[in-house]
C-alpha cells in the first residue's frame, strides 16, 4: 500500500511539472503563493524565532557551570544550533502547519465541490495550475524565512544573554565570530529547499486525492501536516548524515 500512494505522489508530481498553457497566468499565481506563504508567516516565525535564540542562549550558560570553559562559547553553540538544526527544522515544522493545512484544505475544498473536474474538462492541467503556483512559491520564500528566522534567533540569543547576564555582550559576539564554518548555511539552505518541497507537494497530494465532503477535507489537512512533519523529520537526518 505504501508504493501504491508513492507511486501515485510521482505520478502527480510529474503532472505538475508538465509544460504550461500560459505562463502569464501562472506568474501571477506565483506572485500571490509567494505573498501568501512569505509575507502571511513572517508574524509566527519571527515570534518563534526570537525565543528559539533566547532560550537557548539561557540554556547554555545553565549547563555551562565550569570556570574552565569560556562564555564565549555560549555565542557559537547558539550559532551553530540555530544555523544547522533550530531554524530550518522547527520552522519548517511550524509552516507545515500553517502552510501546509491551508494548501490541503484549498485543493480538497476545490475537488470535493468539483471545480478540478470542471477544469480537466476544459482541457486545462489541473495538478500544474493548482499545485506548480504554490511550490515555486514554497521553493522560493520557505528558505527566505529560514534566513529571517536564523538573524531573529541569534538576536533573540543575544538580548536574553545580555539581560540575563549570563553573557556579555562582547563575549557573546566574540563567540557568534569565532570558528564560523560557512558551509553550515549551505547546509541550512539545502534543508530549507527539500522541506519546502515536502510541505508543498505532500499537503497539494492530500488535498488533491481528496475524497467525500467537508469531514474529509478536513482528514486531508491532519493527515498531511502529519505526513509533513515526520518527511521532514526523516529528511533532517538523512540530510545531516549527507552532508555533515
Amino acid at each position: 500500500m505504501v508504493f501504491h500512494y508513492f507511486g501515485k505522489y510521482i505520478l502527480l508530481i510529474q503532472a505538475v511539472f508538465r509544460k504550461p498553457e500560459k505562463f502569464s497566468i501562472y506568474k501571477n499565481e506565483i506572485f500571490r503563493e509567494m505573498v501568501s506563504i512569505g509575507l502571511g508567516s513572517l508574524g509566527i516565525i519571527s515570534i518563534i524565532s526570537v525565543f528559539i535564540g533566547a532560550v537557548t542562549t539561557v540554556q547554555t550558560a545553565f549547563q555551562l557551570t565550569s570556570d574552565l570553559i569560556p562564555k564565549s562559547i555560549i555565542g557559537g553553540i547558539t550559532r551553530d544550533s540555530t544555523i544547522l538544526e533550530l531554524s530550518p527544522t522547527i520552522c519548517s515544522l511550524v509552516l507545515a502547519g500553517k502552510v501546509g493545512s491551508s494548501i490541503a484544505s484549498q485543493i480538497g475544498t476545490m475537488r470535493v465541490t468539483e471545480q478540478i473536474d470542471a477544469l480537466e474538462i476544459m482541457g486545462i492541467n489541473a495538478p500544474g495550475y493548482l499545485i506548480l503556483p504554490k511550490l515555486l512559491g514554497g521553493i522560493i520564500m520557505i528558505p527566505m524565512l529560514v534566513v529571517v528566522a536564523i538573524a531573529l534567533s541569534i538576536m533573540g540569543g543575544y538580548l536574553a544573554g545580555s539581560a540575563s547576564g549570563a553573557v556579555t555582550s562582547q563575549e557573546f559576539i566574540q563567540g557568534l565570530t569565532t570558528d564560523f564554518i560557512p558551509f553550515t548555511l549551505a547546509v541550512a539552505m539545502i534543508k530549507a529547499l527539500v522541506f519546502a518541497f515536502i510541505i508543498t507537494t505532500v499537503s497539494a497530494y492530500q488535498g488533491y486525492y481528496t475524497d467525500g465532503g467537508a469531514i474529509e477535507v478536513g482528514n486531508s489537512s491532519t493527515k498531511a501536516v502529519v505526513i509533513s512533519c515526520i518527511a521532514i523529520l526523516i529528511s533532517d537526518y538523512v540530510i545531516a548524515q549527507l552532508l555533515l
